[in-house]
């Protein structure tokens, strides 16, 4: 029994084990980002990189105190100091502007799962400084100009109900698209928004790739990110609003990696799962029917790319195993 008196349930231990490996990631990406930082950037980057290390030494100490292995996640091997920067003008923040989004959904999710006092807290308090750093982020990148506000609008001057079916058809009697309402906007900007960034990471992690098939791979998710970003876009030209783009964040030329393939493959998988969430969150708000099937094919895309790119991390022994249940059916042979 543990000094709170209650062990940890599977589900915080498996949040945990899963927080471990995202905070061991994000702090290697950060120490690249460190290095190349202008001093604006850099305590930013420096915030999050000690509450992330503050996470990882929490998270090591309630293992070590519940008498489980600490997971390996990732390590100094898994990032290359003194190698050229692989992203250039306020990517570094960009990249926690978005992985700040991911912890926010993460780590809330993570609050309802959890019950022992200590480990809802952790989360808690996860949460909240997710969402300062992702808060301090945006003011960031509005200052430099980098980041693009969604559409300002006219504001309602009163309350209006769907008439009839139509209003969830994409064309009317007349043939004429129903504009979007402002939920849909918000959910596409958000899905470009972070694919315009996701295919950058993709450009400049494909360039630095070892392995030729992760290599192979990582172009495939720099050209889905342009396809969902080319599609999505589009439903926004049609009603008059112009996609969101920037100027800012791009990958350099460079050809040395600062990081490994397998963390490289990591950060891609958890992207890629963050993207399905979002997906299925937009086409479950649409309340026009052209726009969830739009989100459903993309959905298809994928989770075809996240399965090929589990195998490749299996293949080369890059997929930690999660804690598991024990096997009762051995009991019964």
């Amino acid at each position: 029994m543990t000094s709170f008196g209650v062990p940890i349930t599977s589900s915080e231990l498996a949040n945990l084990w899963m927080t471990f490996q995202e905070k061991t990631m994000i702090i290697r990406m950060l120490e690249h980002f460190i290095e190349h930082a202008d001093n604006d950037a850099k305590q930013l980057l420096q915030t999050h990189y000690d509450s992330a290390s503050k996470a990882i030494d929490i998270i090591t100490k309630i293992f070590q105190q519940e008498g489980a292995v600490v997971p390996i996640g990732f390590t100094e091997s898994d990032v290359h100091k003194g190698v050229p920067k692989l992203f250039d003008f306020q990517y570094d923040i960009m990249y926690l502007h978005m992985m700040t989004k991911v912890e926010m959904s993460l780590f809330s999710l993570f609050c309802g799962m959890s019950y022992r006092k200590d480990i809802n807290e952790f989360f808690i308090n996860l949460t909240a400084e997710s969402q300062a750093i992702n808060n301090h982020a945006t003011q960031f990148l509005l200052e430099k100009g980098v980041l693009v506000r969604p559409a300002f609008v006219s504001m309602p001057k009163e309350v209006n109900f769907v008439q009839d079916n139509n209003y969830r058809s994409a064309f009317n009697w007349f043939d004429e698209t129903r504009s979007l309402n402002t939920i849909e906007v918000s959910l596409i900007h958000h899905a470009i928004e972070t694919n315009l960034i996701g295919m950058q990471l993709m450009i400049g992690f494909a360039q630095v790739a070892e392995n030729k098939e992760v290599q192979k791979y990582l172009v495939k998710g720099m050209k889905l990110s342009k396809k969902i970003e080319i599609d999505l876009g589009e439903f926004l030209r049609q009603s008059f609003i112009e996609p969101p783009a920037t100027h800012a964040g791009k990958a350099t030329t460079s050809k040395i990696a600062p990081f490994s393939d397998k963390l490289m493959m990591y950060n891609t998988s958890l992207l890629t799962t963050f993207g399905l969430g979002s997906n299925a969150l937009g086409g479950a708000f649409s309340l026009r029917n052209d726009l969830p099937a739009k989100m459903a094919l993309l959905a298809k895309d994928i989770f075809t790319f996240a399965q090929d790119g589990g195998k490749i991390m299996i293949k080369n022994g890059w997929m930690e195993e999660p804690p598991q249940i024990e096997d009762r059916n051995q009991l019964t042979k």
